[in-house]
This record gives C-alpha cells, structure tokens and sequence, in this order.
C-alpha cells in the first residue's frame, strides 16, 4: 500500500503507537503531520523524516483544547492545503484505587482520551467533506478518507485500578461507531485500534521484569507483547483501499487475551 500526496494527522505522535504510526506512513510516501505537546520528541522525529525524503511537520498541540485542534488543522492546510487521514492516537493512562481516585484525574483522562478524539475528528471531517465537495462528490468504492482512532482492550475488559481509562476507551469505541454511521454519507469512514500490552515506554518495565509483567495481567497466548510497527501496520490497513469496506469496526491486537476470556492478573496464593 502507498499513501503518495496523502496528508496524515497523527496525535500523540512523538512517541509509542504514534510514533510507529508516523515511520510507517512517511515509508509509504505519505506527508505526516506530527501533532503532540512534546516538542523536542516531536520535532526529532521531523526531522529524522524530513530527513529520510519525506515531508513532516511537527505542530505542538494539546488535542484537548479546541484552539489548539484549530492551529493545527490550520497549520496542516497553510503547508499542504488538505488532509486525508486522522489517526486519534493520543491518550493517558492514569490508574489508582477506585475508591481514591481524583476528579481532577477523571476529568483529564475522559478530556484527553474522549474529548480529543471527538474534537479532532470533527474539525477535520468538516475539512473533509468540503475536500469531496470540490472534487465532485462521494466515491464509496475508493479508499477515500480516514479517521482511526486507538482505543485499546480495556474498553470491553476490565480491572480494578483503570475503571476511568476502561471507561475513557469504551466511550471511544461508541464515538468510533456513531461517527461512522454520521460520516458514511459522506464517504469518510472510521474506525478504531484496541491494542493490547505493546512494548511502549509506558509499560517497558512490564516487559522486562517478569513479575511486574505477571502482576498486571497474564500472558496472551501468543506469549509476548505486541510491536508498535504492528500496530502501525494495522493503521495503514485501515487507511488503504484494502478497507474501503470497513466503517465502524474496532479490531483487537491483543495476542488472543480476549479469547481466554480472563480480565484480571493473577490470583494471590496466600
């Protein structure tokens, strides 16, 4: 698959998931916008693909405040004058004891896991569609326009210390499908991501120490983490005319843990 003269959005593109996402797409000639609040991070990476021949633009951007969503669709359009594919890809995990969890923490988690992702879709699916009006109208049998966001596993599964993230990403899979059936007339599709544990700097501590890694759940059956470049790999799918058929699905890449049917590390022998 090749993405020549498309313009990707990434949020949370720094780094992890993003990141890969963003390698990904550069590889396949697509023109990457990199949107994060990590500005040293952010602007290595543009210029490693600037670098490579492939055009990247860092934007600085809180994808939780709708001035910022605006500066950066707006800095998307001064450069390259449209946008083809959002990949809502930023997120916070913030976990602790149900019963001692801050406000302040909900509210952020739900701004920047949710909200984001409702903000930045739909301001460039505005975008899109006067895009498919200038150029005549909807094409369904085409790859046309993407929005992808990245949910993950705990949206349908669920533990004790990530009630608000399973909740953030279970809502983040219904914006998934209702936007989906709201933007299919216009030939925009959406879809989502459920990653399981991907070896990310955020759980690299799991992946190194065996019982820390045990402690948070138990092995999947394909017994190891998942890669960033693969679920990358799954995003270009979604993006390609391989999915033109696909709106509103989620797929899981979580190692077969949702076929064992277990949510919940494992039980203490005392």
């Amino acid at each position: 698959m090749r993405f020549e003269s498309k313009v990707v959005i990434i949020t949370g593109a720094a780094q992890g998931i993003g990141r890969a996402c963003a390698r990904r797409f550069a590889k396949e000639g697509a023109i990457v916008v990199i949107a994060d609040l990590d500005e040293e991070t952010g602007r290595d990476l543009e210029d490693e693909i600037n670098s490579a021949g492939t055009p990247a633009l860092y934007v600085h951007v809180d994808a939780s405040e709708r001035l910022d969503v605006h500066n950066m669709l707006a800095a998307t359009l001064d450069n390259y004058q449209r946008v083809d594919v959002l990949i809502n890809n930023v997120g916070i995990d913030v976990t602790g004891n149900f019963l001692d969890f801050e406000e302040d923490d909900f509210d952020r988690t739900l701004r920047v896991n949710l909200k984001s992702a409702f903000l930045c879709s739909q301001a460039v699916a505005r975008q899109m569609v006067e895009q498919i009006e200038l150029e005549g109208g909807v094409r369904h049998d085409e790859a046309g326009y993407a929005i992808i966001n990245m949910s993950s596993v705990s949206a349908i599964t669920a533990s004790g210390d990530n009630v608000v993230f399973a909740a953030s990403k279970a809502g983040l899979n219904q914006l998934t499908r209702a936007s989906a059936m709201a933007l299919a007339p216009h030939g925009i599709r959406v879809n989502a991501i459920a990653p399981g544990k991907i070896s990310t700097n955020t759980v690299k501590n799991a992946a190194i120490d065996p019982e820390s890694r045990d402690a948070n759940a138990p092995r999947p059956p394909l017994s190891r983490m998942g890669s960033p470049d693969e679920i990358a790999s799954i995003a270009a799918f979604l993006a390609s005319e391989d999915a033109a058929y696909m709106t509103g699905q989620c797929l899981y890449a979580e190692g077969g843990q949702l076929a064992l049917n277990y949510t919940m590390g494992k039980a203490s022998k005392d």
